[in-house]
């Protein structure tokens, strides 16, 4: 099984380390899918997010251990994302730790809306398709910004509601450590980065990664403002960090570098955005704007842009739809067509599902075997292993991790639905 070279070297940044951004100040990555960052005080100390789950934030919490026994005076969480806030309970210790977060703080683990239960149950097969839940290590190299292989005990277990919600941006005083929290939504609306003035530090939760910013998740996630999301990079840019440490992967050091990649995430985002406008108002429809959809030469070749999480082209379809809607202007879209009576019409110009098949089996074209196969298949033709086995090479040459892991889980459900059959 192969995978492509640049997603197994973006796994150095997702190395396990315990690095020392300055005396007093560390941050754990790759002991999850995001990191954890510990700030010492004078007699307590502050933890940055807390992990997805109970087991990994044990294995976090011993080697912070290891580095001070000051106990955990305060938690703050970057954002509401499951990722960076399911293990709490376990630095609280089981004692009564502040847990301080935006007044926007909305989690899934305790804030569903029961008018679209059906719509969480489809988020959750889907999050487990593009997380790679289940599928073998080879497989599930990467999660893009986290490592594949990483504890999963305790999933959501150990979340603590939020005690104290900010409002405003604040100074804060971390036990002898001045912070400030700056709201800057991106990746969510209720995020906070956390900012040491004195030390020129910045915690950027998951407004910036190394890797094309998530504009949209393929598990389903409501609009993220693109522009509120640019606009965060810009006030980020401006504080003037020395070193960035970031909600996932390792931490940038040297102010022109912190700059350098904020601006240049900040500069790709808007540049979806143009381009994403640019191609409605000529009257484009989303699949041609995407087919000619790339970022410009001054920023393509950023190490940090490249699509190991974040996809340029799912980050158009989500601003198309995002701010006008599914309808992209084309009459003919307003009526439809179910998938069957779609697939018997190109089964017919194929001349017949036979033809069809074998259409589907000497085409070169990857993208569009799998259509074709969705056509025969919708026919009742027997062409899952075809698909399988489609996905599974899409897959082994997929730079992003979690197209790799969804198509990878496509053809898992396909293979089992066979064996299940047999």
């Amino acid at each position: 099984m192969t995978a492509h070279p640049d997603l197994i070297a973006q796994s150095e940044q997702t190395r396990k380390d315990i690095i020392e951004l300055a005396p007093g100040i560390w941050t754990a990555v790759g002991y999850a899918a995001s990191t954890v960052h510990m700030i010492e005080g004078a007699e307590s100390v502050t933890i940055i997010d807390t992990t997805e789950t109970t087991k990994a934030a044990e294995n976090i919490f011993a080697e912070f251990r290891k580095l001070t026994d000051k106990p955990v005076g305060r938690i703050i969480l970057t954002h509401s994302h499951r990722d960076h806030i399911s293990g709490a309970s376990v630095f609280a210790e089981g004692r009564d730790v502040p847990v301080i977060a935006s007044h926007l703080f909305k989690s899934d683990l305790v804030d569903v809306d029961q008018t679209v239960i059906g719509a969480n149950k489809a988020l959750m097969r889907r999050t487990i398709m593009q997380f790679g839940i289940g599928l073998t290590p080879e497989q599930r190299i990467s999660l893009g910004v986290g490592p594949g292989d990483r504890p999963m005990e305790g999933m959501g277990a150990g979340f603590i509601a939020p005690t104290q919600l900010i409002s405003q941006d604040c100074e804060i005083d971390l036990d002898g450590v001045a912070a400030r929290l700056v709201h800057a939504p991106g990746e969510t609306d209720d995020h906070l980065v956390v900012w040491l003035p004195g030390l020129k530090i910045l915690f950027s939760g998951d407004n910036w990664y190394h890797a094309f910013p998530n504009l949209y998740a393929i598990r389903g996630t409501p609009y993220r403002d693109f522009q509120a999301w640019a606009d965060s990079l810009t006030l980020m840019a401006g504080l003037g960090a020395e070193t960035m440490a970031p909600g996932h992967t390792r931490p940038v050091v040297g102010a022109d570098n912190v700059v350098d990649v904020l601006t240049s995430t900040r500069e790709a985002i808007l540049y979806v955005m143009r381009a994403t406008a640019d191609g409605m108002d000529a009257g484009l429809s989303l699949d041609d704007i995407c087919a000619a959809m790339a970022l410009p030469s001054e920023i393509a070749d950023k190490p940090w842009l490249k699509e190991f999480y974040g996809k340029v082209t799912w980050s158009a379809r989500a601003f198309a739809t995002g701010t006008l809607g599914w309808y992209d202007g084309n009459p003919t879209h307003l009526g439809t067509l179910s998938g069957a009576t779609r697939a018997g019409h190109v089964a017919e110009l194929a001349g017949g599902v036979e033809a069809l098949m074998a259409k589907a089996r000497d085409t070169g074209d990857m993208q569009w075997r799998l259509e074709l196969c969705d056509h025969l298949i919708a026919l009742g033709a027997p062409a899952e292993t075809l698909k399988a086995d489609t996905m599974e090479a899409l897959a082994e040459i997929e730079i992003n991790a979690t197209a790799r892991n969804t198509y990878f889980w496509g053809a898992k459900q396909l293979r089992d639905k066979i064996e299940g059959q047999g």
